[in-house]
């Protein structure tokens, strides 16, 4: 297979893509992905594709469209086949595809057309300088890519190849003017590379601290043998932009986006500027780094058994998110600890964060990890208004899961012999990914291993951590590891159960199960317009207040117990019976540092 891919028109942002064929079958059948990997809903690409066409010598092929995704070409067997389309690409994100005269990205899902029946030939895919540098664009266009190179120019533009369709559309392409720069982490390239940074981007903290997270993990997994590593080298692709956050793995490679202000920054000219290191905004993305590249061993080659092969037509189902994504966010911020990005007091609050943030799902109660893992596709990538009252994310409560069996593991051990989940992970490795073996995992390999390691079964643990709805004991496994756990008044929004926006008026957008609001009737989509207080006397008239942000309800609503919330639903007036809750009735957890030698112990510091 050969993809030719340029720029058709910048300021519609469309790409040309023409796709050589060489040995087609008779009437060959070509389709486009629905999903991407790693990223678990059917966003159907193919509806950005526009004037397919194909030509066999000098023939004219009539292509005949089979269903939303997937196309017939009236052509003869074994002679090459040419198929020229366009793709609209203006979604800033990491899953699809972008181009405007600043900046070109793109996954191989979004451009590249599969064909049927030879996913396992080699695929080149071949990018032209001439259309991307084109009038608009101030200074030539660079690449970067984790796909091999075969011919190509100092600015990256040229000839790549993958071994299969599956490598090739595991390598995005990021292209403009973007910063870049490089180190080696245990002797291993990585090239890091930032489109939209401000001149106050401080690019060589970046990479110094990009370098400790990657050698930090190159040793979790291998040790001293860094050679038995599965990248030969590695490339971090970042958008930095006004708003945004998240980022997807691949198998050598990732795309990231980030709100530019997160990035490190030099001292502003004043020297007054904040060290951007020490910013929450900054961590964050240090942890967003610190996950993806956990990814390239876990989820990338130690992968659910679901995934040995992708089928990119349909939901590709698995159990096991929360081993994948939920195990991967405990460790990114651990990590973060080991590579002395972070001290105790930082890695305690982010933990603090993810705890809170399951206790605060109603939907942990009624939906297990594995249920949440295997719902992924209508559940967490497509949330509403009810979600948190559904179903809890495999992230979170995934993390938490990996807490409570690494704290139980230390705690426990077997035969005076010191055993933590690193050991488990590595043993895991050792089991699915070396060898004859090419990765696929199974829930059975977990309490394999585990059993292996302690000598004793953890299926009850299993049924009642990820197949069960029960809170984790992770007040009691803290306690024993050095931190305690204090009980502190939840903020008001989560005692009343809601979830609101606040701009001149509050604005419900969730409603907990079970809550006072609940109770009360309100109902996501409200617009909470005032508070009526009733006299504290017979003689007293009552006296209504406008709300402009929620916490202005105490202030109205004094000591009184009960309050009437006015309510704008569909440009009705309602009236509603609230119930205040005491300020004790709902709490959120604080962990507090009790012993930093246990904790430090815990952290493998």
């Amino acid at each position: 297979m050969h993809y030719r891919i340029e720029a058709a028109d910048l300021h519609a942002h469309l790409y040309g893509v023409t796709l050589t064929i060489e040995q087609p079958a008779a009437n060959q059948l070509v389709s486009l992905p629905v999903w991407i990997a790693g990223s678990y809903m059917v966003r159907e690409f193919a509806k950005q594709i526009t004037g397919i066409s194909a030509r066999q010598g000098k023939r004219n092929v009539t292509v005949h469209q089979l269903d939303k995704a997937s196309w017939a070409l009236d052509c003869e067997a074994g002679k090459p086949i040419t198929l020229h389309y366009q793709v609209h690409a203006h979604d800033d994100s990491v899953r699809t595809a972008w181009l405007t005269g600043q900046r070109g990205f793109f996954n191989g899902t979004s451009l590249c057309l599969q064909v049927e029946g030879q996913a396992d030939v080699p695929h080149q895919l071949e990018l032209v300088a001439e259309s991307f540098n084109a009038g608009v664009v101030a200074s030539k266009w660079k690449v970067a890519t984790g796909l091999t190179p075969v011919k190509t120019d100092r600015q990256g533009f040229g000839t790549y190849v993958a071994a299969n369709y599956d490598e090739l559309v595991d390598c995005p392409v990021e292209m403009g003017a973007f910063w870049s720069g490089s180190f080696k982490a245990c002797g291993i390239e990585h090239r890091f590379v930032v489109a939209g940074a401000t001149p106050a981007f401080d690019g060589e903290r970046l990479l110094r601290d990009t370098q400790k997270i990657c050698e930090t993990a190159i040793r979790f997994w291998h040790g001293k043998k860094h050679s038995a590593t599965p990248h030969k080298n590695y490339v971090f692709m970042l958008n930095a932009v006004a708003d945004g956050y998240g980022g997807l793995e691949h198998s050598n490679s990732t795309a990231l986006i980030c709100n530019r202000a997160d990035l490190p920054r030099h001292n502003s000219i004043d020297g007054s500027a904040k060290d951007a290191k020490q910013s929450e905004g900054y961590t964050t993305l240090l942890g967003l780094i610190s996950h993806e590249y956990f990814h390239t061993w876990n989820v990338k080659r130690l992968r659910p058994a679901e995934f040995a092969r992708y089928d990119y037509t349909q939901e590709n189902y698995t159990e096991l998110l929360w081993f994948f994504e939920g195990f991967t966010s405990y460790y990114d911020d651990l990590l973060l600890r080991r590579a002395g990005l972070i001290d105790d007091a930082q890695y305690l609050k982010l933990l603090n964060k993810t705890i809170n943030q399951v206790l605060q799902t109603p939907g942990r109660e009624v939906h297990s990890v594995a249920q949440s893992s295997f719902e992924a596709w209508t559940k967490y990538y497509r949330q509403d208004a009810n979600s948190p009252n559904l179903t809890v994310s495999y992230y979170t409560k995934g993390a938490l899961v990996a807490l409570s069996l690494d704290l139980t593991l230390r705690q426990h051990g077997v035969k005076n012999h010191s055993v933590s989940l690193d050991d488990v992970m590595r043993a895991l490795w050792t089991r699915c990914c070396t060898g004859k073996h090419n990765g696929p995992m199974t829930e059975a390999d977990v309490l394999a291993v585990l059993k292996e390691l302690t000598g004793r079964s953890w299926t009850a643990e299993f049924k009642a951590w990820v197949h069960g709805t029960r809170d984790l004991p992770l007040e009691k496994l803290l306690a024993n590891h050095g931190v305690n756990v204090k009980h502190d008044p939840a903020q008001l929004a989560q005692r009343l159960g809601l979830r609101v926006a606040e701009d001149h008026s509050v604005q419900i957008k969730t409603v907990l199960n079970g809550s006072a609001a609940h109770k009360a009737g309100f109902a996501p989509g409200d617009e909470w317009l005032g508070v009526e207080v009733a006299g504290k006397t017979t003689s007293q008239a009552p006296s209504a207040w406008r709300l402009k942000k929620l916490d202005d309800l105490p202030l109205y609503a004094g000591t009184a117990k009960k309050v009437t919330a006015l309510i704008s639903r569909d440009r009705q007036l309602l009236r509603l019976n609230l119930a205040l809750p005491d300020a004790k009735a709902n709490s959120t957890w604080r962990l507090v540092l009790d012993n930093p030698k246990l904790v430090a112990k815990w952290l493998g510091l």
